[in-house]
């Protein structure tokens, strides 16, 4: 059991019939008046945000969440298949669970899949994912003045800002918790 006072980021609860991952929160102390914990909530089956607030004292059960490392296969329609990579058995999975983590993979990457009770309900892509560049315009000499961004293409389709001297077939690596250009590999 877990209480509210002593809730975290990521920190994954069972409540109201589902399981929750917490997505942000703030314990408040007003003037007058008893403590509470405003948080944002996400249901980890549905995709649902919720703000609520709970008492600090509220209790409910931690959600304990499997993971396994996967390979991502191939895609086929709306349907994602992964590997396990211990049994080489296929998994697939629907567009809801993978969206997070698939602009960042592409074929063959290694990927982290979450599972609750034996469901899979999400998939996480590694920290950092080296990709090549498919499309930029082309950077000018000179044009370095400052820090200035141009918009890229990578090759899974994913679009970001990334500086004026990379061009097309640059390798560039990306943080995938934040979505943004670190440097070029």
């Amino acid at each position: 059991m877990i209480t509210a006072g002593e809730f975290r980021k990521g920190v994954t609860v069972e409540w109201d019939g589902g399981v929750w991952i917490i997505v942000d929160f703030q314990h408040v102390k007003p003037g007058k008046g008893a403590a509470f914990v405003r948080t944002k909530i996400k249901n980890v089956m549905t995709g649902a945000v919720v703000e609520r607030t709970f008492n600090p004292t509220d209790k409910m059960p931690r959600a304990i969440v499997e993971t396994k490392e996967m390979q991502y296969v191939y895609v086929d329609g709306d349907l994602y298949y992964f590997m396990d990579i211990e049994n080489f058995e296929q998994m697939p999975l629907n567009k809801e669970q993978v969206v997070d983590a698939i602009p960042y993979v592409k074929e063959g990457t290694n990927v982290t899949v979450r599972f609750f009770k034996g469901a899979a309900f999400s998939v996480v892509a590694p920290n950092f994912v080296d990709l090549e560049v498919t499309d930029t315009e082309p950077g000018y000499k000179g044009d370095t003045a400052s820090n200035t961004y141009k918009p890229a293409t990578l090759e899974t389709g994913y679009s970001l800002q990334v500086p004026l001297f990379i061009n097309i077939g640059d390798h560039i690596r990306i943080d995938t918790r934040v979505g943004e250009y670190m440097e070029r590999c």
